[in-house]
């Protein structure tokens, strides 16, 4: 029988809570050190009970438990964890998270969370005002792009007065994030309301052929929700022309959202912000820090030029509250009510890199793209493999000329292969055939991972391999000539 009950003790400090949460750390601190001696993916996974027992169990046992689940977790801090847009997590954010869930503080209202409304408030509008949406920008914090991206939709229709109506449809491209097709479920369209246009060779949005289709609607009298343009496709990286998509949306009076999940952080860098360029044009923009800077899940924000639209479109009164100290309470904002000071691990991750920090990350992530795709070229013949990246930190490939059965299987194959090797890459099927992606966003890949990538997929490819190549040709020689600015996607067809 646990006699007192596991709380912190409110009137002296706590001993045994400390040694709890030291001996919690030391078990998390032992796991990141030894990162690199366990494979991005287990090869067993355990769970231990999980029904709680008629009594309690002690800290010892739940910490032995909880080194189980542990030792069956995905591995993100390996050097050769390639293939989400999960890195490993800044020191602060970690610290951040622990401090969030003992405050318990909820976002709901103010007088649940006094200060951290705050500084949600403050620092969503110096994200919204960085990326360029202007002066008086603000935003939300949500539970990942999949709600930010749902968000910005309902908002779109409220403020279009489309709320009612059936025959409304969102425009984008081919390539959108699947978020998109989920929103529109949630918001009670039909899936043909999805208008996918197809891509260029690069990839992106073409918006001569938006602006035939936003004129075609408009003759057939369907109105627009939204066009949804990417700052960073899924399996290629892509970024659709803003700028130019902008423009267009301007013209027909049409709200532009920008998924910029994958690669909107580019804007918070002066260096790499043309990379995005256009992003703050957009009427709202979906950011997801967690996908590159490091900052744990979940951190995604929804901003807005004119932030004053989410409450317009989700405030529904909170009689059981007192009034708002600002704006608005924070559960008038968007689509949640409770939630916890996400925004307490954004705002130390930020402040603990600091701007030259975010722009080394970013520059280092993309370096290891350009070497990879650079060695790849360099140690095979000239098109044996179709190469599909944008400006970010993304790489999908196949060999070029197989059907999409035979990709299937050497894309199966290779990915095993590379797995041997302690690389792990994913294996999207991306129009019709499967391919390899590499993420190039873990700050532990080195040369070493990156020249076992090369050699692991060039034996793949027995019968096509170069048969003058150096044996041990390494990535590093092969990175010289790829050290350009490649803001435009660079594409071999296969």
């Amino acid at each position: 029988m646990l006699d007192p009950l596991p709380f912190a003790s409110p009137g002296a400090f706590d001993p045994g809570l400390e040694a709890f949460l030291q001996e919690a750390a030391h078990h998390l601190c032992r796991w990141l050190g030894t990162a690199a001696d366990r494979p991005p993916l287990p090869g067993l996974s355990l769970l231990p009970e999980v029904e709680p027992q008629l009594l309690g169990v002690s800290g010892e046992r739940l910490l032995a438990d909880l080194q189980l689940l542990m030792e069956g977790s995905y591995n993100p801090g390996h050097p050769g964890a390639l293939a989400h847009l999960d890195p490993p997590p800044l020191t602060s954010s970690l610290v951040a998270d622990l401090v969030c869930a003992g405050l318990n503080n909820n976002l709901l209202a103010e007088e649940l969370s006094p200060t951290l409304s705050r500084l949600e408030r403050s620092l969503c509008g110096w994200l919204a005002r960085r990326v360029g949406l202007g002066d008086g920008a603000s935003g939300v914090p949500a539970s990942g792009g999949s709600l930010s991206n749902l968000m910005a939709l309902v908002t779109a229709r409220h403020s279009r007065g489309l709320q009612t109506c059936g025959e409304a449809v969102v425009i984008g491209s081919a390539d959108l994030h699947v978020s998109i097709d989920k929103a529109l479920v949630v918001m009670g369209l039909a899936p043909e309301a999805l208008r996918r246009l197809p891509v260029d060779a690069a990839g992106r949005l073409d918006p001569g052929q938006l602006e035939r289709e936003l004129i075609e609607l408009e003759r057939r009298g369907r109105p627009v929700i939204a066009v949804v343009a990417s700052a960073g496709t899924t399996v290629r990286g892509a970024v659709d022309p803003l700028t130019a998509i902008a423009a267009v949306c301007r013209r027909h009076g049409v709200w532009l959202h920008v998924d910029g999940a994958i690669g909107g952080v580019l804007a918070l860098s002066e260096r790499h912000r043309e990379r995005v360029e256009g992003i703050g044009l957009a009427d709202s923009i979906t950011l997801n820090p967690q996908k590159l800077l490091g900052i744990t899940k979940t951190s995604s924000l929804l901003l807005l030029a004119d932030p004053g639209l989410l409450p317009a479109t989700f405030a529904t009164g909170l009689p059981y509250m007192e009034p708002s100290w600002g704006p608005c309470h924070g559960g008038e904002s968007g689509l949640q009510g409770s939630r916890s000071a996400e925004i307490l691990k954004l705002w130390l991750g930020l402040r603990q890199l600091g701007l030259e920090g975010i722009d080394r990350l970013i520059e280092a992530a993309i370096g290891r793209r350009r070497r990879l795709r650079s060695a790849l070229e360099t140690a095979l013949p000239q098109g044996a493999l179709s190469l599909l990246s944008g400006p970010l930190h993304l790489l999908a490939f196949r060999p070029a000329g197989l059907d999409a059965s035979a990709s299937a299987s050497w894309s199966a194959q290779c990915r095993a292969d590379l797995m041997a090797e302690q690389l792990m890459l994913s294996r999207p099927l991306y129009h019709g055939h499967h391919h390899l992606k590499a993420v190039l966003g873990n700050p532990h890949t080195g040369e070493a991972e990156l020249e076992m990538l090369v050699a692991v997929v060039k034996r793949s490819l027995p019968t096509i391999a170069a048969p003058n190549a150096a044996p041990n040709a390494g990535i590093g020689a092969a990175s010289l000539g790829a050290v350009g600015n490649d803001n435009g996607a660079r594409v071999s067809h296969g």
